[in-house]
C-alpha cells in the first residue's frame, strides 16, 4: 500500500479486519496470540512476541492507510500496548521484560523453563526483544508527532533509553564472549549462549534511531561496533546474508533454528542506516 502497488490497499484493508476482529483486545489493550482454523478457540496463552510485532505492523499500517480516523484508532491502540509492556512491565521490573503471561495477563516467568532455546517463546529476557521494544517506543513516538492531538508522552524517550542501556549493559558479552546471548535468567546469567543475528541486528538498529532521536555520540559508536561485529562474526558471503546463530565461540550453529534465517531483521538494520526516523520503516524510505 505504501508502494502504491495495485491491489495493496484492499488487502490491507482485509489483513485489518482480521487483527481488529479477532486479535486485538480493546479490554486489555493488548492482542491475543492464537485462534484455531474455525475462529473457534482461542488460544489461552498470551505473549509479547506477538505485541512487539502487532505494535510494528500498526504503526506501518497507520503510515499506509489513506484514513487519518484508522491511522488515529492504531497509533493510539500501538501507544495502548507499549505503555502497559514498557511503561508497565519492564519499568516496574528494573527494565527485564516478561514474555509469557496467563490469559488474564499474569506474567509466567517460569514458562519454557524446560525448554529455554525455544525459538519464539523461550524462557526468561529476551535481550533482543528489548532493543526492539526500545526501538518501537522512539517509532511510535515519531508517529505520533503532530497527530493525535499530541507529540507522545515524554516517556516514551525516557523509557527506550532505560530498556536500551538495560539490555546493552546486561547482555553484552554476559558470559565474558564478545557478543549478545539469546536470553538471560531473572539474575541477568545467560540462559541459552548462543548468538543470534536477529538479536545483534535489533542492537545495531535501536542503537542507530537512539543516536537520530537523541543525538548522542555514544549510540552512533555503538551501532558501528556492534554492526562491525556482526559482519565479522555473522556474515556469510556464500548468502550474501548473515549466518542466523553462532555458538558463543562464533561457529555456525543450530541449536534453536535449523537452515537460513530470516532477512528481515538484517534488511531492516541496514535500511534504517541514514533514515529519518518514522512510524515505520516504509513511511521512512518513501
Amino acid at each position: 500500500t505504501a508502494a502504491g502497488i495495485e491491489g495493496g490497499r484492499g488487502l490491507l484493508g482485509d489483513a485489518l479486519g482480521v487483527w481488529q476482529d479477532r486479535f486485538w483486545d480493546d479490554d486489555a489493550g493488548l492482542a491475543v496470540e492464537e485462534w484455531d482454523r474455525g475462529w473457534t478457540r482461542c488460544a489461552g496463552y498470551r505473549g509479547l512476541n506477538a505485541n512487539m510485532h502487532g505494535v510494528e505492523a500498526t504503526l506501518a499500517a497507520a503510515d499506509a492507510v489513506d484514513d487519518p480516523p484508522v491511522a488515529t484508532r492504531l497509533r493510539d491502540q500501538a501507544l495502548r500496548s507499549t505503555e502497559r509492556v514498557v511503561h508497565g512491565w519492564a519499568r516496574e521490573r528494573d527494565w527485564r521484560l516478561p514474555e509469557h503471561f496467563t490469559d488474564g495477563w499474569v506474567p509466567l516467568p517460569d514458562y519454557n523453563r524446560d525448554r529455554p532455546a525455544d525459538p519464539f517463546r523461550p524462557y526468561g529476557v529476551t535481550v533482543g526483544h528489548q532493543f526492539e521494544w526500545a526501538r518501537l517506543a522512539l517509532h511510535l513516538r515519531a508517529a505520533l508527532q503532530g497527530r493525535s492531538g499530541h507529540n507522545g508522552p515524554d516517556w516514551l524517550v525516557d523509557d527506550a533509553i532505560a530498556l536500551f542501556d538495560a539490555a546493552a549493559a546486561r547482555g553484552w558479552a554476559a558470559d565474558g564472549r564478545d557478543g549478545f546471548p539469546y536470553t538471560l535468567d531473572w539474575d541477568d546469567r545467560p540462559v541459552v549462549g548462543a548468538r543470534m543475528h536477529w538479536v545483534l541486528c535489533e542492537a545495531v538498529a535501536a542503537a542507530t534511531v537512539l543516536a537520530a532521536v537523541t543525538g548522542e555520540e555514544r549510540y552512533r559508536e555503538l551501532a558501528a561496533r556492534w554492526r562491525a561485529h556482526g559482519e565479522d562474526r555473522f556474515a556469510d558471503p556464500a548468502t550474501g546474508s548473515w549466518h542466523h546463530e553462532l555458538t558463543p565461540d562464533g561457529a555456525v550453529a543450530t541449536g534453536t533454528w535449523s537452515g537460513q534465517g530470516d532477512a528481515y531483521h538484517l534488511v531492516q538494520m541496514l535500511l534504517l542506516d541514514g533514515a529519518p526516523v518514522r512510524g515505520s520503516l516504509a513511511a521512512a524510505l518513501r
